[in-house]
């Protein structure tokens, strides 16, 4: 199951990637500071990221309700970490490409982690309720 669903989480966020990529380069391309034009790039892949996460990696039947606020704090954070390790390694002296390939490898582990155990997991009630019916 993690496997599975983990070659998921790399599919989806491969396309979430891509996106935030284009938007990213395309931004830059115009002046767009890197932290910014990467930042814009991660929150509108981030609506395409949750709705295929919900439905295809981790197939989750908690409501919207209760997981979007999840994904939108967890994606917070993801986006301050991107942000910060972008910053870090464009003031290093690393050109803003592979600066932004260190910056989504540095937050793919926070985001498969906290998307998995606890934006997307069962809820509570639908945990008892499978124990139940295994008993």
């Amino acid at each position: 199951m993690l496997r599975r669903q983990l070659f998921r989480f790399l599919v989806v966020g491969g396309g979430a990637t891509v996106l935030h990529y284009a938007i990213y380069l395309v931004l830059l391309l115009l002046g767009v500071t890197p932290v910014a034009a990467s930042s814009t790039g991660f929150i509108i892949s981030a609506g395409f990221n949750y709705h295929l996460n919900r439905r295809y990696t981790f197939a989750s039947r908690r409501r919207h309700a209760e997981a979007l606020p999840r994904f939108v704090a967890t994606a917070a954070v993801g986006l301050a970490l991107n942000a910060a390790i972008l910053a870090g390694l464009t003031q290093l002296g690393l050109h803003p490409v592979p600066a932004q390939f260190g910056a989504t490898l540095g937050t793919l582990v926070w985001n498969f982690l906290l998307n998995r155990l606890w934006t997307f997991r069962a809820s509570s009630a639908s945990s008892s309720s499978k124990e139940k019916a295994l008993q």
